[in-house]
């Protein structure tokens, strides 16, 4: 089964997250389970959480097919130690609001070396972060999500990706989730059929496909290697549709959750029909 949705609004309190997904036809559901953009956030409220419970089981989401994200502020490979503890008490904050509605994966960009700290170090820095959030937490795996490579931003090859997961102590709680994106960006020629088995052949090699846990569904608004972020609707950007048929009707996509964070909200429940009408195209 494929899990096609898309990030939906969480405005009037989390618990109108899965209704939304289901307004569109998504099987599947990224949300922010606080406000991405600020450090501090409302807490939320056991009514909240139970309400965000009750309305996904009966819109027939299972935590398998709910991805949240945590706040573009964190950076976990923070070479400033006082801002490091304030993203790692954020990130920590995140996996307690997962734990309070029963989620059970966090997706988070991985950090920036800021040019204050060397790439390995910052990695490391990054893992370090992953084991203290873990040993504090239970039952929520950390997902880490691909980059463009903007910037200074880590995490845009496969084996930043491997060195992070070999420096997590509890493998079984770390996964990875690829970007479409962000992987065409910084290199990754995911438009044509060599390029996408070549991909996908060098991330189980470096990483492992056990580890590939969900997916961000875009197009790319700039060309291959360009590394620059800049999503696009499906079929309009320098990838093309042939990337997103190739994911619908390869079976290591099963069972996971396959997110669209393409910038025309208004269109999110056509590309997730037309998705689903590639399984058999």
């Amino acid at each position: 089964m494929k899990y096609v949705g898309a990030h939906v609004s969480v405005e009037g309190g989390v618990s109108k997250a899965p209704l939304n997904a289901r307004a569109i036809g998504a099987e599947a559901f990224a949300l922010f389970t606080r406000n991405p953009s600020r450090w501090k956030s409302k807490e939320i409220s056991d009514k909240e959480a139970e309400a965000f419970k009750k309305n996904c089981e009966e819109c027939g989401y299972t935590p398998a097919q709910i991805l949240p994200h945590d706040s573009y502020l964190i950076n976990l490979g923070q070479a400033d130690a006082a801002k490091l503890a304030q993203s790692r008490e954020a990130f920590l904050d995140e996996f307690r609001r997962c734990e309070q509605l029963g989620l059970t994966m966090l997706n988070f960009h991985p950090g920036s070396h800021l040019n204050l700290i060397a790439a390995d170090d910052c990695l490391d820095l990054i893992a370090e972060s992953i084991n203290m959030t873990l040993d504090n937490t239970t039952g929520v795996k950390a997902v880490i999500e691909n980059t463009a490579g903007q910037g200074t931003n880590l995490g845009f090859t496969f084996h930043h990706l491997a060195r992070i997961i070999d420096k997590v102590h509890d493998k079984s709680r770390v996964g990875v989730c690829i970007d479409t994106c962000h992987a065409f960006a910084a290199g990754y020629d995911l438009a044509t059929p060599e390029g996408y088995e070549a991909a996908w052949k060098e991330f189980d090699d470096t990483v492992g496909m056990q580890y590939l846990s969900a997916m961000h569904i875009n197009d790319s608004k700039k060309g291959l290697g360009s590394r620059v972020d800049r999503h696009e609707s499906l079929g309009k950007g320098a990838i093309g549709h042939t990337l997103f048929t190739m994911l619908m009707q390869d079976q290591r996509m099963e069972g996971i959750p396959l997110i669209l964070e393409t910038p025309d909200w208004d269109i999110w429940a056509e590309e997730i029909a037309w998705m689903y009408s590639q399984v058999k195209a």
